[in-house]
């Protein structure tokens, strides 16, 4: 059975969105080279990219049109499969590249059912209202948390206010130069 990730850009304080909605606390990609080596080896492991209506409006102002010269994933992300949750959008196209698959309804039965499927696993990016609907159905199989040396003071939480109490297992850390922790974390079921 495949398995869905979760990867997320988090403050030191736990938000993944400023007070503003920004998300201004990344390093840049020039200074965190290192991280992007491990992120061009993950991308190996999947087939199948999923963002929610904003992450992709976000995405696809810029992604489609990065070179690998600046943004070393950029081809293997462009050229992955996407799916777009979204009950408004009537297509997703991205740029040059083949258009994302749009997924009306409920995400939950969607993801369930592209979870029996053979194939590699899939990445869940950005997208907190849809990662944290994922995650009141328990369909996180692995977190993989960049934790940013920046504290923002609030903004948007990462983990839904109703989730209960959960216990995860740590599987992996990484520290890069940027003062970034890469944490995976796997839930106890």
């Amino acid at each position: 059975m495949r398995k869905l990730i979760v990867e997320e850009w988090l403050s030191l304080d736990g938000y993944a969105a400023d007070q503003a909605g920004k998300l201004d606390f990344f390093p840049s990609s020039d200074s965190n080279k290192f991280a992007d080596e491990d992120q061009l080896k993950f991308m190996d492991s999947i087939d199948t990219i999923l963002l929610g209506r904003i992450t992709y409006e976000l995405f696809v102002d810029f992604w489609p049109t990065a070179s690998t010269d600046k943004e070393i994933i950029a081809d293997k992300l462009n050229a992955t499969h996407k799916m777009i949750f979204s009950n408004t959008l009537q297509s997703a196209p991205w740029g040059t590249w083949p258009g994302a698959q749009i997924v009306n309804g409920s995400a939950a039965d969607a993801v369930r059912k592209l979870k029996a499927v053979n194939g590699k696993n899939m990445v869940l990016w950005g997208s907190i209202s849809l990662a944290q609907s994922l995650m009141k159905e328990n369909l996180i199989d692995e977190y993989h948390l960049q934790i940013c040396p920046t504290a923002v003071g609030g903004g948007r939480s990462f983990f839904p206010e109703t989730l209960s109490y959960s216990n995860y297992n740590l599987v992996d850390i990484k520290k890069y130069d940027t003062g970034v922790m890469f944490l995976h974390y796997e839930p106890r079921r």
